[in-house]
This record gives structure tokens, C-alpha cells and sequence, in this order.
């Protein structure tokens, strides 16, 4: 049998320069029948990459590791790389920004790392920025989405997936390739079960059970769509739970583990674990109510993964043996507590306020303590931990507190950019005139030369000096600085500086050349002699340093450009 094999593998190889192009649709078929991450499929996959590098046939070397990316058990990463190489080699953007996307999921379904994903799923962006393929764009779409919702931007993903699914869905009435089909088809039902996860987040339950049950009517009874089946089972029984149907509940989770575990999807099944552990909480049976929560643990043990969603699993553990006095499995699991709390400021750090919310930290630290002292633990260690601990909150604390106060200020200085604020009303004006020291005509010329000035944006020229614009302004320094101490209230320098300022926020906002250059260039545009007292000068009037406001406003252009 084995040497049939090989006498078909050597015969196919000896025949693919006579048939071209269907010498690789003929060997995708043999190999397409098997389960994915079967590595059997590597006995034709094999011979498709040695074809394609031999031809020197890059776009069907892509495909190949492409192919590998899905049948390999354990080098996912490895193929995903020389996918990339060979698009590359090919010149093909489509395939490029597909390849890109062929990564990132790699890291999102097989590792769960979300930040290494997004930035794979960013270049992709790039190269299939122009591309006519818009189901790859989609493609890339639907997963820039998944990683929103994980992050807990459900609103924001929601809107993904609605876009996601309504093109996927218009795609489905086509006469096209069944391929092509099948293909689009898996993309409406994943971003049908994605936009219910986001319902589920929001906790509009309603609105999610009317997806649920319109998905579980129309997907097709068929075993390619075994696993996508799995995910709405999920979704129902999570959904039995928050309407206390419990009983449905335990049948609807307990139904979608077996298509969970076929692919290894460790994610969702400790999601269906917890809820599990919850509806025989509900129902009294504590055993197996522990017995479904320890089993989430045994996932985060191995995988080094959790969701917030999943976190009131160790509280649970935690109350139950607090309350039966076994201090040993209470110290286990509040550590464990401590390393999820850990995980998840690392990869949503966004959503720390909502994690800590219904057990903070500083009491877990606390019980902490005194277990340890009880199970005569050392002392020198946990003081350590608990330093340790303090100063990473206090960081996490810090940052965010920063975050916040540099977002009003940007939002602040947005709003004054884009307001038409008059600084002075008429009736004030007066009122300065009429207790001015100096003469009404005085005033009235000064103030009719500084208009001019600030719209010829005299204020940009290097080197302008108070005396220099007294002469321009056919009047004497004593009556400038005495008009600007009254009507400007400032001296020359800062009335100066304060109208740079506000040119540079200006271009900056309103004009995409702008955004590309460094500050340094800004500084020297606008009149300043360094970076440093333009970085000074700019945070003193707007609470935030130039860097920063462009960056922000570069990410602002960059999420527009995602979403659109």
C-alpha cells in the first residue's frame, strides 16, 4: 500500500511540468479531504512545495504554505514565514496582505496573542489597502474585529461585523465557484457568532438570541461547518444562563464542546467551561460546579490565557474554599488570581478598571498575606511579591491616570481648533478703550496693524523682536508694550510663542503634509529657534507635549482608514 503511494506521488511529480496549473488543483484534492492539522496531508504537500519552488511558480508556493499553515500540528508559524517569503518573491500584493493575514491568525487562533496578531493584520491592511479583492479585505476586516472584541471594544467591533456580514451575505446568492462559496459562507456565520459575542459583551441579550436562533435555522447541516455550529451552541447556552434556564443552559454548552475540542479551540472552551461551572452552581451541585471551574484553571495553567469574562472563575474558587477553611487550595487559587490579573493587564490592559472592579487587588494582596503567614510560608518573599505587585498596579494606575489626562487635553485642543472662539467680546473691547491710557487713536491703529499681522502670520518670521514691529507699526516700543499689557494681556514673547503654538496645532490637524514631519521641522517652521522651547511652549499652553499630539492624531487618520 505504501509503495502505491509513493508510485503516485513519483508519477504525479514526473507529469506536473505536462499539466500545469491542474497538476496543483489535481494535488489540493487529494490532500483537501483531510481534517485540519492532520499532518498526513504533508505526503502531497510536500511534493506541491518542491513543484512550485522547482518552476520557480511563487504564487503557487504561497498557496502551498499556505495550505501547510492549516494541516500542520505543530509548525504553524514556521509555514506562515514562508508564506510571506513566497508571496514577496511572487510581487502580488493580494497574496502578500494575504499571507500577512494567514499570520495573524496564526498568533490569534493558535496562541491567542492579540498584539502580535494586530500588527500582522495591520500590514496586511497595507498591502490590500488598493487591492480588488474584497474578500480578502473583508477577511482581514473580520479579524481586525476579533482582536476589538477581545480587547472589549465591542462597540467598535459590532460595527465591523455588521459591515462583514452584509458583504459576506451578498456574496451568497452569486453563481460562483463552490470554493468561493464555501469560503464566504464560513465568513458570514463567523461574523454572525462575532457580532452576538459583542451583543453578549454590551449584555443586550435580546438582540443576540435573535441572531443565535436565525443562525442555528439557516447553517447548513453539513461537517465543514461543524465547528461554526459549535460557536452558536455556545452562544445559546451563555444566553440560557443570563435568562436562568439553566437546564438549557448545561444542554447547549455541554453540545458545543465537541466541535470546540476538535480543533483545540481553548479559548471558548474555557469560556463554556465557567459558564458550565455556573449553571450547576445555579442548580446546587457544587461538585460538579467545581469540577468545571477547576477545568478552566487546568487551561490557563497550560495555555497561559484567560479573558476577563472567565475571571470570576477563581473567585468563585476562592469564596468556596474560603468558606469550607481549606486555606491550602484558598492560597493556590488566590496566586492564580494574581498571575490571571497579571495576563490580562498585559494584553487588556483597556479593560483593568472593569477587571479589578468586583475584587480589587489590594484585598486579594491582603488575603494573600495572611494565608501565606498561616501556611508559614516565607515572610521575605511575599513582602517581595507584594512590593513587587504594588509597584506594577501603581505603573498600570499611573498610566492610565496619564492616558486619561493627555486624552481631555487632546480633546480640549480638538475643540479649540475646531471652534470659531472669539477671544474678546466688543463690549469688553470698550471697556478696555475707555480706561486705556494711551489715545483712542493709538488704540484704534495698533489694533488694526496687529490684525494684519496675525493674518499675514508675521508671527512665523525668525528672529521678530518687539522693536522691530514698533517701527513697522509707525508708533514708538513704550505705547507697543503698553497696548499689548492691556489688549493682549502678555508680554511681546509670549503673545509671540502662544500664536505659533496655535498655527502648529492648526497645520497639524488640519493638513496631512504636516503630519509627516518631525517636531524638530515644526519647531523651525513656525518660528522656533529649537525643538526643545517649542515642546516647552506647546505643553505650557495645551497640557500636552507636541509629540504626543502628533502621534494621536496620526492613530485618529490610522482608525479612520480602518473603518471606513
Amino acid at each position: 500500500m505504501m509503495g502505491r503511494s509513493v508510485a503516485v506521488l513519483v508519477f504525479m511529480f514526473c507529469m506536473s511540468s505536462f499539466y500545469g496549473q491542474d497538476f496543483y488543483s489535481e494535488l489540493r484534492k487529494k490532500y483537501w479531504e483531510y481534517e485540519e492539522n492532520d499532518d498526513k496531508a504533508f505526503n502531497y504537500i510536500n511534493l506541491y512545495i518542491i513543484t512550485a519552488k522547482k518552476q520557480k511558480n511563487y504564487s503557487e508556493l504561497f498557496q502551498a504554505y499556505d495550505d501547510a499553515i492549516r494541516f500542520s500540528s505543530q509548525n504553524k508559524l514556521k509555514y506562515a514565514d514562508s508564506a510571506i517569503a513566497a508571496a514577496k518573491l511572487s510581487g502580488n500584493n493580494d497574496l502578500i496582505g494575504n499571507a500577512y493575514l494567514g499570520k495573524g491568525t496564526v498568533y490569534y487562533f493558535t496562541y491567542r496573542k492579540f498584539q502580535p496578531a494586530l500588527n500582522e493584520y495591520l500590514k496586511a491592511d497595507k498591502y490590500l489597502l488598493y487591492s480588488n479583492d474584497y474578500f480578502l479585505k473583508y477577511q482581514n476586516l473580520y479579524h481586525i474585529g476579533v482582536v476589538k472584541s477581545y480587547l472589549g471594544y465591542y462597540k467598535e467591533a459590532s460595527e465591523i461585523f455588521i459591515k462583514c456580514i452584509k458583504f459576506f451575505e451578498s456574496n451568497l446568492q452569486k453563481d460562483v465557484h463552490p470554493n468561493i462559496l464555501f469560503n464566504n459562507r464560513r465568513g458570514y456565520y463567523n461574523s454572525l457568532h462575532q457580532l452576538i459575542v459583542c451583543y453578549q459583551g454590551l449584555h443586550q441579550f435580546q438582540a443576540a438570541e435573535l441572531l443565535i436562533n436565525k443562525a442555528l435555522k439557516n447553517i447548513p447541516d453539513e461537517a465543514e461547518f461543524f465547528q461554526e455550529k459549535s460557536y452558536f451552541y455556545k452562544s445559546l447556552g451563555v444566553n440560557d444562563f443570563y435568562f436562568k434556564r439553566y437546564d438549557n443552559s448545561l444542554y447547549n454548552l455541554q453540545r458545543s464542546l465537541s466541535g470546540l475540542k476538535k480543533v483545540n479551540d481553548f479559548s471558548w472552551s474555557s469560556v463554556v467551561y465557567f459558564y458550565l461551572g455556573q449553571s450547576h452552581s445555579k442548580k446546587g451541585n457544587t461538585g460538579k460546579s467545581l469540577e468545571n471551574y477547576r477545568k478552566v484553571d487546568s487551561i490557563f495553567n497550560k495555555y497561559s490565557y484567560i479573558i476577563p469574562e472567565v475571571r470570576n472563575n477563581y473567585e468563585e474558587l476562592i469564596n468556596h474554599y474560603k468558606q469550607s477553611k481549606n486555606t491550602q487550595k484558598e492560597l493556590y487559587y488566590t496566586k492564580q488570581l494574581l498571575k490571571v490579573d497579571s495576563v490580562l493587564s498585559y494584553d487588556f490592559k483597556y479593560l483593568s478598571n472593569k477587571i479589578h472592579k468586583d475584587y480589587e487587588t489590594k484585598t486579594l494582596l491582603a488575603a494573600k498575606a495572611q494565608l501565606e503567614k498561616k501556611n508559614s510560608t516565607s515572610n521575605i518573599l511575599l513582602i517581595i511579591s507584594v512590593l513587587l505587585s504594588g509597584i506594577l498596579i501603581c505603573m498600570v494606575l499611573y498610566w492610565f491616570r496619564r492616558k486619561i489626562e493627555i486624552q481631555k487635553k487632546y480633546d480640549h485642543l480638538i475643540h479649540e481648533i475646531n471652534s470659531s472662539k472669539v477671544e474678546e467680546t466688543v463690549s469688553n473691547t470698550s471697556a478696555r478703550e475707555k480706561n486705556s491710557k494711551l489715545d483712542s487713536g493709538v488704540v484704534s491703529n495698533l489694533n488694526k496693524k496687529f490684525a494684519e499681522f496675525e493674518k499675514n502670520k508675521g508671527f512665523l518670521e525668525k528672529g521678530v523682536t518687539a522693536g522691530r514691529l514698533a517701527i513697522e507699526f509707525e508708533t514708538n516700543a513704550t505705547y507697543l508694550s503698553q497696548f499689548m499689557n492691556e489688549f493682549k494681556e502678555s508680554n511681546f514673547n509670549t503673545y509671540i510663542n502662544k500664536l505659533r503654538i496655535k498655527y502648529a496645532a492648526d497645520q497639524i490637524y488640519r493638513h496631512k503634509d504636516w503630519r509627516k514631519y518631525s517636531v524638530e521641522d515644526i519647531a523651525i517652521a513656525c518660528g522656533f529657534s529649537n525643538r526643545q522651547s517649542f515642546s516647552n511652549f506647546f505643553y505650557e499652553q495645551n497640557g500636552i507635549r507636541p509629540a504626543e499630539f502628533l502621534k494621536r492624531v496620526r492613530e485618529e487618520v490610522m482608525v479612520e482608514k480602518i473603518t471606513e
